[in-house]
Formats: C-alpha cells, sequence, structure tokens
C-alpha cells in the first residue's frame, strides 16, 4: 500500500511538472506571436505614412463594398471631409 501510494504521487508530482513546462512553452510561444504582431503593425504603419492617396483608395472600396451593388458618391469639402447624407436620404424613401 505504501508502494501504491508512493508511486500515485510520483505520477501526480510528474504530471505536475509537464503542466508547468506546457504552461511556460505556451507562454513563449504567445510572446513569440505577440512580437511578431507588432512587428507588422510597425512595418504597417510605417508604410502608410504619407501615403494618403492609397489611405483613400481603401477608404472608398470599404464604403462602396467591394463586389456589392452600391454607388459611393464623394463630395470633396473645405476639410476633405466626406458629406454624408445617406441616413437622411434612406429616412426620406
Amino acid at each position: 500500500m505504501l508502494a501504491h501510494a508512493q508511486s500515485a504521487k510520483e505520477v501526480a508530482v510528474a504530471e505536475a511538472k509537464a503542466k508547468m513546462e506546457s504552461a511556460e512553452l505556451l507562454a513563449q510561444a504567445e510572446v513569440a506571436r505577440a512580437k511578431g504582431v507588432a512587428a507588422a503593425n510597425q512595418i504597417i504603419g510605417e508604410s502608410l505614412k504619407g501615403n494618403e492617396a492609397y489611405l483613400r483608395y481603401l477608404w472608398i472600396i470599404d464604403v462602396a463594398g467591394a463586389g456589392t451593388d452600391k454607388t459611393v458618391v464623394y463630395i470633396p469639402t473645405e476639410a476633405n471631409m466626406p458629406i454624408l447624407e445617406a441616413a437622411r436620404f434612406l429616412k426620406a424613401k
């Protein structure tokens, strides 16, 4: 009975150590993933600086809904902000 109890204790200790090692490795993997995301964000952020035309293009594609049957009319203003009258137009119908 004593040998069985000792064996069960050793198994429990081994399982706990395995869980701890697994948790440490998962944490390291998460840190590595986060560093990769941070590096990618840095690259994307740097590439978009001073690239207003591309950002405007992406905004228009997003508003127009690529592949959908929408019409977008962009009216530039003094502040280069669009006039958003779609909500009022839809309520009138």
